[in-house]
C-alpha cells in the first residue's frame, strides 16, 4: 500500500517563516513536521512507501527527508508541472498506482487511529473513506454531514449559524480507491474537497467517514503553530519528544549548555547544541531551537525559536516565533503574535508588537 502525502502548498498563511523553508518541512521542535506524518504512517503496517506530493520548493524538502532510510520508510517524489489542486495533485502522484492509498494534507497534526480508519474502508467496501473530526466551532470550517450508518451524504462549506447540523469537519485524512480517480481529468487543476468527493456522493457511491475524535490541528498559521507545540509540551497530544514524560517537564538535549544560574520552568525544550547564559530565564512552553544562543538576563516566554537564532542580553520574546539567524540584540522585544523571518536583525531597544490590521 501506498501513501500519498501532499507537501506541495506555498504556506503562505506562515509567511515569513516559509519564504525559505516549505511549510511541509518547518521544524517541530527539532523535527521536520513530515517527520510526525511519517511516523503515524508506520502504524500501519500495509504502508510500504510514502510518496510525497510536491510543488513549492521540492529541492529543499527533498533535502531535509532524503530517502527515507533515516525514517523507516522509502520516500518517492512526484514534482507537479504546475499546482494542480489537491485532486489533480494526488491523481498525478498516483499514476502509477492500482492499489489503495492512504492520503494525507499536508499540514495536519493528528494522533488518529489508522488501523482502524483503513477497518472502515474495508468492512464497507467503500470507494473512499475521509476521516472527520469534530470541532468547537465548525463555521469557520466546511461541515460534512453523514446518515447513521458514516455514510457521507453532504459537504457544506462556511455556513450560516442556522446551518450548522453537525460539529464534524473534514480532518484532511482519506483512504481512496484509484480505479475512482477517472473523474478527475490529467494535469488539471481540481478539487478533492469540492469536486472530488461530492461526485461520490452525486453518483450514490458507497463514501464512509470515520469519526476521529482524539488530538487534530491545521499547522498552517503562526497561532496554530504555537499551540502544536504547547499541546506536545503539556501531553494533549502524546508525540515526540514530550511522549511518555510527566506534564511540565523540562527537556534539555544532552549536548545543550545550560549555565547555572539560568532558570528553566517547564515545560520547555532545549535543542541540540543550544546555549543558555547565566541569569536567563526560560519561561513555560518555549522552545529554544539548536545552536540558539540566549544571552544573560534575557527571558522567553511561551514561544519558538528556530535553529541558530541568537537573543541578546536582557531581551524578551514573549508568544513570538523567530525563524532561523535571528538576532535580538540587548534590550530588544518580540511580544505576542509576532513573527521574525529568518536571517532578521532587530536592533538594540527595539519593541515589537503584532500589526493591528486596517480597520480596527
Amino acid at each position: 500500500m501506498k501513501a500519498i502525502l501532499l507537501a506541495g502548498g506555498f504556506g503562505t498563511r506562515l509567511r515569513p517563516l516559509t519564504l525559505h523553508t516549505p511549510k511541509p518541512v518547518v521544524p517541530i521542535f527539532d523535527r521536520p513536521f513530515l517527520y510526525h506524518q511519517i511516523q503515524l504512517l508506520k502504524t500501519l503496517p500495509e504502508v510500504d512507501e510514502v510518496i510525497l506530493s510536491l510543488n513549492y520548493r521540492p529541492e529543499r524538502i527533498e533535502q531535509v527527508i532524503g530517502d527515507g532510510s533515516a525514517l523507516g520508510l522509502p520516500v518517492r517524489y512526484m514534482v507537479e508541472p504546475e499546482p494542480l489542486g489537491t485532486g489533480g495533485a494526488i491523481k498525478y502522484a498516483a499514476q502509477s498506482v492500482d492499489d489503495t492509498l492512504v492520503v494525507f494534507n499536508g499540514d495536519v497534526l493528528t494522533d488518529t487511529d489508522l488501523p482502524a480508519m483503513l477497518r472502515t474502508h474495508r468492512e464497507n467496501k467503500a470507494r473512499a473513506t475521509i476521516v472527520l473530526t469534530a470541532v468547537p466551532n465548525p463555521q469557520a470550517y466546511g461541515l460534512v454531514e453523514t446518515d447513521e450508518r458514516g455514510q457521507v451524504r453532504r459537504f457544506l462549506e462556511k455556513p450560516e449559524p442556522n446551518q450548522v447540523t453537525c460539529d464534524t469537519i473534514n480532518a484532511g485524512l482519506y483512504v481512496l480507491e484509484p480505479e475512482t480517480f477517472d473523474r478527475i481529468p490529467s494535469e488539471t487543476k481540481w478539487s478533492i474537497e469540492r469536486q472530488y468527493f461530492p461526485s461520490l456522493v452525486d453518483r450514490g457511491e458507497t463514501f464512509m467517514a470515520h469519526l476521529h475524535r482524539g488530538y487534530w490541528i491545521d499547522i498552517g498559521t503562526p497561532e496554530k503553530y504555537l499551540q502544536a507545540h504547547r499541546d506536545i509540551m503539556t501531553g494533549r497530544c502524546a508525540a515526540y519528544p514530550f511522549l511518555g514524560r510527566p506534564a511540565d517537564d523540562t527537556v534539555v538535549a544532552n549536548d545543550a549548555i545550560v549555565a547555572n544560574g539560568a532558570t528553566l520552568v517547564g515545560p520547555c525544550y532545549i535543542a541540540s547544541g543550544a546555549t543558555v547564559a547565566a541569569g536567563a530565564r526560560i519561561g513555560p512552553q518555549t522552545v529554544v531551537g539548536t545552536h540558539c544562543v540566549v544571552e544573560a538576563g534575557a527571558v522567553l516566554e511561551r514561544s519558538v525559536l528556530w535553529p541558530e537564532s541568537t537573543i541578546g542580553t536582557e531581551a524578551r520574546v514573549d508568544g513570538a516565533i523567530l525563524g532561523r539567524h535571528v538576532r535580538l540584540d540587548e534590550h530588544a522585544s518580540a511580544g505576542p503574535g509576532v513573527v521574525i523571518g529568518d536571517g532578521s536583525h532587530i536592533t538594540a531597544h527595539t519593541r515589537l508588537a503584532e500589526a493591528t490590521p486596517a480597520g480596527r
